[in-house]
C-alpha cells in the first residue's frame, strides 16, 4: 500500500476515534480528558495502534476503560470509515505531552542571558 494512502487512513482513524471516544459510557473514559494523539494502521488493515494522552485522570484506569470499550469503538469506526477490513484496536499511552512539559520546566529553570543583555552591560 502506498505511503500516502496509509497516512490518509491513519488520519481518518485518528479523527473518527477522537469523535467516537466522546460517546463512550465507561466512567473511566468519559470522566477523564482523553485525547487521541495518533494512529498507526498496518498495511493489511488488520491491526491499528491508537496512541492517547490523558490530561485529567489516571492513565492506567483510562487504558482499562479503553480496552473494555474496544468493541464499541471498533463497531463505530466501521460505520464511519469505509475500509475493507476494520482493524483490531490496541491502545498505547503517549507520554510526549508530559515529557514536553517537563522539558519546558527544565528550560525555565536555566539562567541563560540573551546576547542583547550582554551588550548593554559593556
Amino acid at each position: 500500500m502506498a505511503k500516502y494512502r496509509r497516512d490518509r487512513i491513519n488520519d481518518a482513524v485518528k479523527e473518527e476515534l477522537a469523535q467516537i471516544i466522546r460517546d463512550v459510557k465507561d466512567p473511566r473514559v468519559s470522566e477523564a480528558m482523553v485525547s487521541i494523539t495518533g494512529a498507526q494502521v498496518t498495511g493489511d488493515l488488520k491491526f491499528a495502534k491508537i496512541y492517547f494522552s490523558v490530561l485529567v485522570g489516571d492513565k492506567n484506569e483510562v487504558m482499562k476503560g479503553l480496552k473494555s470499550a474496544t468493541g464499541f469503538l471498533r463497531t463505530e469506526l466501521a460505520r464511519r470509515v469505509n475500509l475493507r477490513i476494520t482493524p483490531q484496536l490496541t491502545f498505547e499511552y503517549d507520554g510526549s505531552a508530559e515529557y514536553g512539559s517537563y522539558i519546558h520546566s527544565v528550560l525555565k529553570t536555566l539562567d541563560i542571558k540573551d546576547e542583547d543583555d550582554e551588550g548593554e552591560n559593556e
